[in-house]
């Protein structure tokens, strides 16, 4: 069996390398080692190549479109693992090997992404889903990441650098390991490892397993009558090869590059001439608001007025023998007496995170009520020091808050309310919960919080020397540090705790800090009570300056990951501040993840809206409803398809004015899977001080 050893860039925080190797004779990806660091740029992966299966009559007169290939190359890699495409992905390491078979090399951070805590499994479809978002990257690519670590620029790494970065970075290799690699004479000469004839090799072989794979599939009839999820193979005169769905089980977002028409006119689903088997519109004229909603009170101003239930007109409370909700009538909510001083207070910061793919990531939290009481809980922008003449997108981004109930486990969650009332920028909710945990999960539409069109050019300056050549940090980036600091200080206390900090390598580097470095951390920066300074934080960042010599590639990393643009603007994340009042206890909250606004938010959202919005069936459609909720500041609506088939619905919002949605087209097409829900869009005025009308149609394609 001949084996080749492996090196892949993947990003972490400093782009780090991760080290595979490839059984050939088996065409077994197994992942052995993970990253050293080394380079700043986006999850990589290898080979860009489109292998195509051997011609068959059928291809010859029917060439097979890009989508096909994509199609092809998917199933290739998913029958090398499993038996059939209708088996489905259950576990980590599954993931991890069937990716690998796809010419992908996820890192820790990009399976996490995918298998959240609440994934049980995922189906072919959803791996087709992945392969979309996680890129191949080139051999142009891949070797320019092995040329940092080329000081002579001889195309070639001496080993004694391999064993430097191997052993002493990352999560380090073992001197055997790095020795494994030492001995391969293919690729090893005179004390170095060549790795320009590495990547030739790599890329060589790679293209030859992936198209003895796909001439295996073409030759093998049992597996091509295999179902591939919903694209089955067709007859020549074929329709355009559906788009994949997520899991029944799995509610998530449909991919919007699957659906969506970016300009191109020969788009299957939006084409002009595809025909609709019925529609349903809605129209919803909201008036000028300019935030100055004031449905909800100032925390720091209300106090439940006390209402003798005896007296309640019948049928404004409602309770339920099994609930630990009382179900309050919206005037004993906001029948409110100023000022109030014996409420118990807790307050928690976070942040929504842009992705490069538009996704959107936040921390989200667990709540401790003792007992039965009124609690008031809001959600608001977090203000950060702002420096005049630059703008702060992010305090116009709209926040809310699901608080969901935790009953026999976390993967049982019951959606209890939402922060449905507001008060200029704050988003809040006040009623009685019951003695439990509950989870707090924010959310963002998405509308305002998205990648900006016309990216910033020149670079601010980070660092400086002063005459003598010692290192300094400038005044500008000493300021952004700070404004980190206090997005990341979840707790507020001035000081950053371990799991504090760890959430912010986490979103840079995709590694935490164990308790050991978090001793050698405290031993060499300014710590209080085991916890980090904010001087401590600079001299941390001036540090990492130094270990570059100045270079500012691994602190431009760590800025880009919390939303900076090059002028140190912070245009692609909202920090956020969580405040949460109990009159009867002392209410505890804790950050316990950092994950994106899916799954279990997902869920939150469909099901507020189908209890609260308006419904609308498509006319002889019976099982296909759509459902629009609207509140003062957005509009919200899902698609509910309650048959056993797949529809794909049309959307087009172009006679709505004054709007913008969170997928940023006009029109566009979704797929909903059978027996399923999902959030369709998400629509809120360009501007709040002009009335804005929301005119959609929704059809049916047939």
């Amino acid at each position: 069996m001949y084996e080749i050893l492996i090196l892949l860039p993947v990003c972490e925080r400093h782009g780090d390398l991760c080290i595979l190797v490839i059984h050939i004779d088996k065409q077994v990806f197994k992942l052995l080692f993970n990253r050293m660091a080394i380079s700043p740029r986006s999850d990589a992966t290898f080979s860009n190549q489109k292998s195509t299966p051997s011609e068959s009559p059928r291809t010859k007169k029917f060439p097979l479109t890009e989508e096909e290939i994509f199609y092809m190359n998917c199933r290739a890699a998913y029958l090398t693992v499993f038996k059939s495409s209708l088996e489905n992905i259950i576990s980590k390491d599954q993931l991890y090997l069937a990716l690998q078979h796809a010419g992908r090399n996820p890192s820790q951070k990009t399976i996490n992404k995918y298998w959240t805590p609440q994934t049980a499994k995922l189906n072919f479809d959803d791996f087709c889903i992945i392969l979309r978002k996680e890129k191949p990257t080139s051999k142009a690519e891949l070797l320019k990441s092995f040329k940092q670590l080329d000081v002579n620029d001889d195309g070639c790494i001496l080993h004694t650098d391999l064993y430097k970065f191997l052993m002493k970075r990352g999560e380090k290799m073992t001197r055997e390991e790095v020795n494994a690699i030492i001995n391969l004479t293919d690729v090893n000469a005179d004390g170095k490892f060549d790795y320009i004839k590495f990547c030739k090799l790599y890329m060589t072989t790679n293209e030859q397993c992936l198209k003895t794979t796909l001439e295996k599939l073409e030759v093998d009839s049992k597996m091509r009558r295999h179902q591939f999820g919903n694209h089955i193979e067709g007859s020549p005169e074929r329709d355009p090869s559906p788009v994949p769905k997520p899991s029944p089980k799995i509610i998530r977002k449909t991919d919007q590059e699957t659906f969506s028409n970016k300009g191109d006119t020969r788009s299957s689903l939006l084409s002009a001439t595809r025909k609709f088997k019925t529609s349903v519109s809605f129209t919803i004229t909201m008036g000028a608001n300019g935030n100055r909603n004031s449905k909800l009170t100032e925390p720091n101003l209300i106090k439940p007025c006390p209402v003798n239930l005896w007296h309640c007109p019948r049928g404004s409370i409602s309770t339920s023998k099994n609930s630990s909700i009382f179900e309050f009538p919206k005037w004993h909510k906001w029948c409110l007496l100023p000022v109030y001083q014996d409420w118990q207070y807790m307050q928690s910061k976070g942040c929504f995170f842009l992705e490069e793919d538009g996704e959107i990531i936040s921390h989200q939290y667990r709540m401790q009520i003792a007992q039965r009481s009124m609690v008031y809980l809001t959600i608001k922008p977090l203000n950060l020091s702002q420096v005049e003449g630059k703008p702060s997108p992010w305090l116009s981004v709209d926040t809310a808050l699901y608080i969901l109930k935790e009953n026999e486990s976390q993967a049982n969650l019951q959606l209890v309310c939402f922060t449905e009332l507001r008060n200029r920028e704050v988003f809040g909710w006040t009623g009685e919960l019951g003695p439990g945990i509950y989870w707090l999960i924010p959310s963002t539409t998405g509308c305002r919080l998205r990648k900006k069109i016309n990216p910033v050019t020149d670079e601010a300056q980070l660092v400086y020397r002063d005459q003598t050549g010692k290192l300094f940090l400038t005044k500008e980036f000493k300021s952004t540090l700070s404004d980190i600091f206090e997005v990341i200080d979840l707790d507020g206390n001035g000081l950053l705790s371990l799991e504090e900090y760890n959430f912010f390598e986490l979103r840079t580097s995709g590694e935490k800090c164990d308790e050991d470095a978090w001793a050698v951390c405290r031993d060499n920066f300014d710590t209080k009570r085991n916890e980090l300074t904010r001087q401590g934080f600079m001299d941390l960042n001036l540090m990492e300056a130094n270990d570059r010599e100045g270079d500012p590639c691994d602190l431009w990393v760590t800025l880009h990951s919390m939303g900076y643009n090059k002028a140190l603007e912070l245009t692609e994340a909202c920090p956020f501040v969580i405040d949460i009042y109990a009159e009867k206890c002392k209410p505890k909250i804790k950050a316990v993840h950092m994950e994106a606004c899916s799954g279990q938010l997902e869920k939150a959202i469909c099901k507020s809206v189908l209890s609260k919005g308006d419904a609308k069936v498509m006319d002889g459609y019976e099982n296909i409803i759509v459902h629009t909720y609207s509140c003062d500041t957005w509009i919200t609506s899902v698609i509910e398809n309650k048959s056993d088939e797949k529809v794909i619905i049309h959307i087009n919002n172009e006679l709505s004015k004054n709007c913008v949605n969170n997928r940023g087209l006009n029109i566009f097409a979704v797929e909903v899977g059978p027996k399923s829900t999902m959030v369709c869009q998400h629509v809120m005025p360009l501007n709040e001080r002009q009335e804005w009308i929301y005119y959609c149609i929704y059809s049916l394609i047939s």
